[in-house]
């Protein structure tokens, strides 16, 4: 008998209400009130997130945020920040004490990423795990060089022909992990360049030419045009082959969906919890 977890596909949602979300479904879980859960969403609009450690004005210019009309969003996970723009993002929340996942963050990371492998094996791209193979690797990863969450592979990340396919962070809160990230389907590199700060234009100009080296959205892979329901379709199905899984649809109940709305009210929608140092 496959497991039975729940599969929710929240479509494009504002930057707050993805955050909400995410932390609610840790709390539901934590607490038995669903089982573990895979969820799909998109950001309306396109949104620059930054991660929980980061330092929103050292780091990015709010200015060229707010000029462009983009939503900005602290996440409850770790990592560098990601603009969200034309992708698909995950979020998995399952039991620390599930069977079969590591105890180790790294580990766990390559466990719950399988089904991204298989995702994109499913699309018909020749993804990898990428493994540094060098010490001064190994310590770049323990250093990021720069605020852009898509500068570096780094353990477990997911290559295809040498650069990075999606990137993901992980959080352990009341004994729950979870882990999302972002499958891109197109990278604009203007505008992910636009909203960070550079010590210099020479530092900029080394990013717009390392980048393209480094990043890869999935339609600069292949000849066809790949869409949000295809992308849906192969990461559903590699998130069910890896974890040996059925995902069954899930509708929050009214009660849950208050609790998210306070979250995203009292938290996530916050100058507090935004912009703290």
């Amino acid at each position: 008998m496959k497991a039975t977890w729940y599969f929710i596909n929240s479509g494009p949602c504002s930057p707050s209400y993805n955050m909400a979300l995410d932390e609610a479904l840790l709390d539901f879980h934590s607490e038995g009130k669903i089982p573990p859960v895979i969820r799909f969403y998109e950001w309306n609009p396109a949104t620059l997130s930054i991660g929980y450690f980061q330092r929103a004005e050292r780091d990015i210019d709010l200015n060229a945020v707010k000029e462009q009309g983009l939503g900005f969003v602290r996440r409850p996970t770790g990592g560098r920040a990601v603009l969200h723009d034309s992708e698909l993002t995950y979020s998995i929340i399952v039991s620390e004490e599930y069977p079969n996942i590591p105890v180790t963050v790294t580990e766990a990371y390559r466990v719950l990423s399988e089904g991204l492998l298989l995702g994109f094996q499913n699309l018909g791209l020749n993804a990898y795990f990428s493994i540094p193979d060098s010490e001064e690797k190994l310590s770049d990863l323990k250093k990021p060089k720069s605020a852009v969450c898509f500068d570096a592979p780094s353990w477990y990340e997911l290559v295809v022909e040498g650069k990075k396919v999606a990137g993901s962070a992980q959080t352990r809160q009341k004994g729950v992990i979870l882990q999302h990230g972002a499958i891109l389907l197109d990278l604009d590199e203007e505008k992910l360049l636009s909203v960070f700060k550079f010590q210099s234009s020479e530092a900029k100009e080394k990013m717009r030419l390392t980048l393209p080296e480094k990043a890869v959205a999935i339609n600069r892979l292949t000849d066809r045009r790949i869409t949000i329901p295809q992308c849906i379709e192969a990461f559903k199905k590699g998130f069910e082959d890896s974890l040996e899984i059925e995902l069954v649809p899930y509708e929050l109940t009214e009660e849950q969906k208050n609790y998210v709305k306070h979250l995203e009210e009292n938290k996530y929608k916050t100058d507090e919890w935004n912009f703290r140092k």
